[in-house]
C-alpha cells in the first residue's frame, strides 16, 4: 500500500518548536514500521533547514521536505498562513506517477494540509492530532497558549477526515464531542521501543536515598510544582527533574528558577535537583535509576513517559488521566491518583518507596503490559488495518 504521512512542522527533527518531541518519533518509527510491512512510505515535512536535502531515503521510507514558507523553524501559529500551499505542494506531487492510496495527517496542522490536498479526489484521510487545543485549554487553562485558530480549525478537520485516531480513551470521547461519529473514531496507542527500553541494562549514577524521576518540559503544564510540594510528605528522597533547555543553560530559564524557588519555600530544596535535557538514547538508564516514575502532567493524550519507565520495569505513580489512565493499571503496575491532589500524590510515593516488594512486583507487571500491548509492532499492525479498512470504503465495488 503507498502511504503519505504529512507532518508540516519540522523537517529537520531537531527544533525545540512545533509538536513535542514524541510525536517527531512517534511518525519516524509508524513509517519504519510500515516499510518493514512492505508498504511504500512516505514522509511530507516543512522544509526549515536550506542546508538539508529535499529528498532522503530513512529506514526504508522516504522523506520528502516541503519547500513552503521561509526556510527557518517557525512557531505553530506561523504555519498557519502556509498550509494551503503546503496542500497545493502535495495535490502537484501526488498528481505525477506516485500517488498515496491513503494519506495519514498528523497533528492538527499537518492534518490540514493533508485534507486541503485530497479534498477533489478519492483519497482518504486518517488524522492523529496527538493532542487537543479545547482538553489543553481545559486542562491547563492560562498556562495554555496555543494559537486562536486552533480549535476551530480542529473542529473543521474533523469533518474532513475519513476517520480520527485517538491515542487514549479519553480522546476518543473528546472527539465524539467534538460531533465526529463513534464508528469514525479509531483508539491506536503509542508504542514503546523495547530494544531500547527494557530492565537490564546500565542504570545513571545515583545517591543512596530512594530516587523519584519526572520528565517533561520545563512548563507550568508539566505539574513538576505538584511533585515539589508532595515532597514535604514523601520524606528522605531525591526528586530528579529531567527535561527542559540544556543544564547548563537552567541558570537562566525563569521556570527553572521557579521551581526551585518553590522547593526552598516548600523546605525541600536538598530534595530536589533539575538535570536538564536528556537525549532520547540516554533516557532508558535515567528510568532504570529510579524507584518510581511520577508523571503529573496537567494534560497527556499518549502517556510515553510512563510507557518508557513501564518498559524499564520501574512502576509509575501518576494522575488518573489521558493516556496515563490507560498505560498504568492501578495497583498492578503502579498508582494512579486524581489530578492535582497533591497530598494523595505525596502520601502514594511514600508508600510505594517504603514497599520493596510491591515496587519489585509494580515492574515486573509493568514490563508484560508493555510487551504485550504497546509495542510499535502492534501500533503498526493496527494503523495497517485502519488504511486497509479506509481504502476499502472508498473504492467503488466493481459489478
Amino acid at each position: 500500500m503507498r502511504v503519505g504521512l504529512v507532518c508540516a512542522h519540522t523537517s529537520s527533527y531537531r527544533h525545540a518548536d512545533g509538536p513535542p518531541v514524541g510525536t517527531r518519533q512517534h511518525i519516524a518509527r509508524v513509517a519504519a514500521e510500515l516499510a518493514g510491512r512492505g508498504h511504500d512510505v512516505r514522509i511530507y515535512e516543512r522544509r526549515d533547514d536550506p542546508g538539508l536535502p529535499a529528498t532522503a531515503e530513512v529506514d526504508g521510507y522516504r522523506v520528502h521536505r516541503v519547500p513552503v514558507g521561509p526556510a527557518t523553524a517557525l512557531p505553530t501559529a506561523g504555519l498557519i498562513p502556509h498550509v494551503t500551499e503546503f496542500g497545493r505542494w502535495l495535490t502537484d506531487e501526488w498528481s505525477g506517477a506516485w500517488r498515496p492510496e491513503v494519506v495519514h495527517g498528523h497533528y492538527w496542522i499537518g492534518g490540514l494540509a493533508a485534507a486541503h490536498a485530497v479534498r477533489e479526489t478519492d483519497i482518504p484521510v486518517v488524522q492523529t492530532f496527538h493532542s487537543l487545543g479545547v482538553e489543553q485549554l481545559r486542562h491547563l487553562g492560562g498556562d495554555y497558549d496555543g494559537p486562536g485558530e486552533r480549535i476551530p480549525l480542529e473542529r473543521a478537520l474533523t469533518r474532513a477526515v475519513d476517520i480520527a485516531v485517538a491515542q487514549c480513551n479519553d480522546e476518543v470521547d473528546e472527539l465524539t464531542r467534538m460531533g465526529l461519529q463513534r464508528t469514525s473514531v479509531a483508539m491506536v496507542p503509542a508504542g514503546v521501543d523495547i530494544a531500547q527500553f527494557h530492565p537490564d541494562g546500565e542504570a545513571a549514577p545515583r545517591e543512596q536515598r530512594a530516587r523519584i524521576l519526572s520528565v517533561g518540559g520545563l512548563s507550568p503544564g508539566h505539574g513538576q510544582d505538584d511533585l515539589i510540594r508532595a515532597m514535604r510528605l514523601v520524606g528522605d528522597a531525591e526528586l530528579v527533574i529531567a527535561g527542559g533547555p540544556p543544564a547548563s543553560e537552567l541558570a537562566n530559564h525563569a521556570e527553572a528558577r521557579r521551581l526551585r524557588q518553590l522547593a526552598e519555600r516548600a523546605g525541600v530544596a536538598d530534595q530536589v535537583r533539575l538535570v536538564g535535557a536528556v537525549p532520547h538514547d540516554q533516557m532508558a538508564t535515567w528510568y532504570r535509576s529510579a524507584d518510581v516514575v511520577a508523571c503529573t502532567p496537567h494534560y497527556s493524550s499518549a502517556g510515553r513517559v510512563s510507557l518508557e519507565a513501564m518498559a524499564c520495569g520501574v512502576p509509575v505513580v501518576g494522575y488518573a488521566m489521558g493516556g496515563l489512565a490507560d498505560a498504568v493499571v492501578d495497583e498492578v503496575t503502579g498508582r494512579l491518583v486524581p489530578p492535582g491532589d497533591v497530598r494523595t500524590l505525596g502520601v502514594s510515593l511514600r508508600r510505594l518507596l517504603a514497599d520493596n516488594a510491591g515496587r519489585f512486583a509494580y515492574g515486573h507487571a509493568a514490563v508484560d503490559r508493555v510487551r504485550s500491548s504497546y509495542t510499535w509492532e502492534r501500533t503498526a499492525g493496527a494503523l495497517e488495518r485502519l488504511y486497509e479498512r479506509v481504502v476499502s470504503r472508498r473504492k467503488p465495488v466493481e459489478a
